[in-house]
C-alpha cells in the first residue's frame, strides 16, 4: 500500500500543539540559555574516576609503576576540566531554581566555584581509595563463594553501587548540587541497588547479591555492616508542614550500628528506629522499632504444607 503524503500536511499543526504544551506544562521542559549538567559527561566522569580508583581493571591494560603516573595524571587533568564545567552548571541551576537568579547574571563566578569544588573533590581520592579497599576486603571476607579480590572488583554489583555512592557522597559533602543524585540513580539503573548520596555509611560495608536494596537519604550505617538482596532501609512516614508540604529536613530513615547483618528482603523503617550493634535481622522481617545490641530478630517459622501425589492423598505439616 502506497503511503499517502497528504497525511503529512497535519504534522505542522501537531507540532504547534506539542510546542504549546511547553508553555502550559512548563514544569517538565527546560528551555532557554542556562544549560544543565550533561548526563553523558557525568557518566564519563564516573568511568574516569573508576579508572583511577581501580587502575588496571578496566580500560587500560599493562599499567605499572613506570607509566601509571602519566596515565592517572592525564585522567586527573581531564576530570578537572569536565567537573569544573559540570559543577558550575549545577551551581547555576541551583541558584536559578531556588533563588530565581537569572541565568545571564554575573554576580557569581560559577566557573571559579566549580573549579574550587573540583579540586577539593579530586583531593579526596586517596582517602576514598582507602575506604573502598576496606569495602572490597569486606566483600571478600563476607562471601565464601568469592575466590579472590579481583573477582570482587570485576563482578560484584554491590561494590559498583557502593563505589558510585562514595563518590557521590563526597560531592554532596562539599556542596555540589544535583550531580550526586544523577550519579547514584545511574548506579541504581546499572545494579538494581538504590543508595541515596545523603546516607551516612561507615567502613567495611558489604552488599551481597544486591538486587532490590534501598537505602534512604537520612540513613546512618556504622562499620562492618552487611546487607543482602531486597533489604529496605526506608521511611516509616513523611511528615508535612501546615501547608501540607513534605518536611524534607527530618531524619526519616533508620540507624544501623556497627557489625549488623540484615538478611534478604528485610524491611527496617523509621528515623527513630535503631538496630543495635552486632544484631542480626532475619529474612523478610518488618521492623519499625528499635532493638538493643546483640539482638536476633526473626519471623516465626511458617508451616510448610506438602500434598503427596498418591492414590490416597497424604497431607503432612513440617515446621521449617
Amino acid at each position: 500500500m502506497a503511503s499517502d503524503y497528504r497525511l503529512k500536511e497535519a504534522l505542522p499543526k501537531l507540532t504547534k500543539r506539542i510546542v504549546s504544551t511547553y508553555d502550559t506544562l512548563g514544569t517538565i521542559n527546560h528551555l532557554g540559555h542556562c544549560p544543565l549538567p550533561r548526563y553523558e559527561q557525568i557518566i564519563s566522569s564516573i568511568a574516569d574516576l573508576k579508572e583511577i580508583l581501580y587502575p588496571g581493571y578496566r580500560r587500560r591494560e599493562r599499567l605499572h609503576m613506570g607509566n601509571v603516573t602519566y596515565y592517572v595524571g592525564d585522567l586527573i587533568d581531564g576530570l578537572h576540566d569536565k567537573l569544573t564545567t559540570q559543577f558550575a552548571r549545577a551551581l547555576r541551576h541551583e541558584d536559578r531554581v531556588n533563588d530565581g537568579v537569572d541565568c545571564g547574571a554575573d554576580q557569581v563566578d560559577y566557573e571559579a566555584k566549580g573549579q574550587a569544588m573540583a579540586i577539593d573533590f579530586l583531593d579526596r581520592i586517596p582517602d576514598l581509595r582507602e575506604m573502598l579497599a576496606l569495602d572490597v576486603r569486606a566483600a571478600f571476607d563476607g562471601d565464601p563463594a568469592c575466590q579472590n579480590i579481583d573477582e570482587v572488583i570485576f563482578c560484584y554489583p554491590g561494590l559498583e553501587a557502593v563505589t558510585v555512592f562514595r563518590l557521590a557522597h563526597e560531592l554532596l559533602e562539599i556542596g555540589v548540587p544535583f550531580i550526586p543524585r544523577m550519579m547514584t540513580e545511574w548506579a541504581h539503573k546499572q545494579t538494581g541497588i538504590d543508595i541515596h548520596p545523603g546516607a551516612q555509611i561507615g567502613r567495611q560495608f558489604f552488599i551481597d547479591h544486591g538486587t532490590g536494596v534501598v537505602i534512604g537519604a537520612t540513613c546512618e550505617i556504622g562499620e562492618r555492616v552487611k546487607l543482602y538482596q531486597g533489604v529496605t532501609l526506608g521511611a516509616l512516614s513523611f511528615p508535612t508542614d501546615r501547608d501540607g508540604k513534605l518536611v524534607r529536613t527530618t531524619k526519616r530513615h533508620p540507624t544501623i550500628e556497627n557489625g549488623v547483618v540484615i538478611y534478604a528482603n528485610a524491611t527496617v523503617l523509621g528515623g527513630q528506629t535503631v538496630v543495635g550493634k552486632n544484631s542480626v535481622i532475619g529474612s523478610s522481617v518488618w521492623l519499625t522499632k528499635s532493638v538493643p545490641a546483640n539482638s536476633t530478630v526473626t519471623m516465626e517459622k511458617p508451616s510448610l504444607r506438602i500434598r503427596a501425589e498418591s492414590a490416597v492423598p497424604e497431607v503432612t505439616d513440617y515446621q521449617i
